[in-house]
């Protein structure tokens, strides 16, 4: 088992430091020069479609799923794990400079995701009781790929439902051990037995739920956070500085580690917000909105609120609180970081039951990313319930597994997803720019924006969900 993981990290380091960082940084770029920078430009409209309820009355009286509810589910699965461990780990390993890569990816990727996300809307099909679409779906009918979908959805399959949950049941398990001594398997069995409870009611009861639980959860943490920051704000300049500092160094680039603070800055980044992987479209493609657009702006919105704002926390926590950045690993050590500020009493605890709501809304958002691409391929029922044992099951293999284990298995998964995905999307960009100048054209005519399959007459035909 061990030479197993061994090899699993070997192709992993090979595949993240030759391919997917070049891709990752080359797309965020790209798409953000060649949209007119729309991270930044439209930011206002952003909030403006989430204060709204994006198109909450367009189908009153029917069951679906709305903006906002499209947009917790992606931000449940964003928000886990990688915030309070992800972090950590990139600080651990990388150093305090590694922040400041996941704040440049977040700044850069926050346009791809823009991207994605209003790609999966255009090509989202119609369910019986609200749409479903993602990757899949347009490398399907938006490339005429389909063999290229059946690949993406299997590597989706995967990463969420499978790898992804593993990492979460991992991050919980270890967190509540430390905070209660309660055994890993035990609470992973609790979870797993909860996940199967809340993925068997379908994604109305998961959205429901992650509704409920992520605002909560990240007010919550935010507010501690910052209580934190507060109690220690004589050294926020110092910690700001050597974020920077240690993120250009000249001492790092000598030691031959700038590169390992860049790479834990880019894997952690896309861990915690997703951007580029294909996982937010699967959840941006549910929504009921009248212009695809308006949902890209929305999840591009998650990425700054997951890395900026979230893992900023985090990151603050443990660099305010001048313990060994190097004596402990992922969640252990954020749990160690607050409870030197506010007691292990108070701490530990703390942390224990903010990952286990972070994680737990990561591991049913992860299923229904999986089950979405599961669908793509077969609608065989007894292939569903296999995937949603499975699914669950991997939530307490993971919890028994070690920190390093579940890293360098879910870092294999995330290089060949992200792949796949950023290869799509940069086919099919060309739609993007149409659709941007579709939308900005009925806004400043002082319209709510509204699409039709007209617009885009040669893929008209392609497009079943919309009018």
């Amino acid at each position: 088992m061990q030479t197993l993981f061994s090899l699993i990290d070997a192709v992993q380091d090979f595949l993240w430091t030759y391919i997917v960082i070049a891709m990752l940084i080359g797309c965020a770029v790209v798409f953000t020069v060649r949209t007119g920078f729309v991270q930044f430009r439209m930011l206002g409209e952003m909030f403006r479609i989430i204060a709204s309820g994006g198109d909450r009355n367009r189908h009153e009286g029917k069951k679906h799923i709305s903006s906002f509810q499209a947009f917790v589910v992606a931000l449940a699965s964003r928000i886990g794990t990688g915030n309070l461990a992800g972090v950590a780990t990139a600080i651990s390993v990388g150093g305090p400079g590694a922040v400041f890569w996941m704040w440049v990816m977040a700044l850069f990727g926050s346009a791809t995701a823009f991207v994605e996300s209003t790609l999966a809307q255009l090509y989202k099909r119609r369910g019986k009781d609200s749409f479903f679409g993602g990757p899949a779906y347009y490398m399907k009918y938006g490339l005429g790929k389909e063999w290229m979908g059946i690949v993406f959805s299997v590597l989706m399959i995967v990463t969420f439902g499978l790898a992804n949950n593993a990492m979460q049941g991992n991050a919980i398990s270890a967190a509540w051990q430390k905070a209660f001594g309660i055994d890993t398997f035990y609470m992973g069995a609790a979870l797993m037995v909860l996940t199967l409870f809340v993925i068997f009611g379908g994604i109305h009861r998961i959205a429901r739920v992650s509704s409920a639980v992520v605002p909560v959860m990240a007010v919550a943490y935010m507010a501690i956070a910052l209580c934190v920051v507060a109690w220690n704000i004589r050294v926020l300049p110092d910690v700001l500085a050597l974020i920077v500092k240690n993120a250009f160094g000249m001492e790092q680039m000598a030691g031959g580690g700038l590169g390992a603070i860049v790479m834990q800055g880019v894997k952690r980044g896309l861990f915690s917000n997703e951007a580029g992987e294909g996982s937010a479209p699967n959840a941006a493609a549910t929504a009921t909105i009248s212009h695809p657009v308006k949902q890209g702006l929305v999840q591009a919105l998650g990425v700054f609120c997951d890395t900026l704002v979230v893992c900023s926390c985090t990151a603050f926590i443990i660099l305010c609180s001048g313990v060994d950045i190097h004596a402990n690993d992922g969640i252990n050590l954020t749990q160690e970081a607050l409870s030197s500020v506010v007691g292990s009493s108070f701490g530990n605890p703390f942390i224990a039951v903010a990952i286990w709501l972070f994680a737990f809304s990561s591991i049913i958002a992860n299923y229904y990313y999986g089950e979405t691409n599961l669908v793509f391929f077969t609608k065989n029922r007894l292939a569903l319930f296999i995937y949603r044992l499975l699914s669950a099951g991997f939530v307490l293999l993971g919890s028994l597994m070690t920190l390093t284990a579940a890293w360098s298995m879910i870092d294999l998964c995330m290089a060949f997803i992200t792949v796949c995905n950023l290869i799509a999307v940069s086919l099919l960009f060309r739609q993007i720019r149409v659709l941007v100048k579709d939308y900005t054209t009925q806004r400043k005519a002082g319209k709510s924006p509204e699409f039709h399959r007209s617009t885009m007459p040669d893929i008209a035909d392609r497009l079943d969900a919309w009018e």
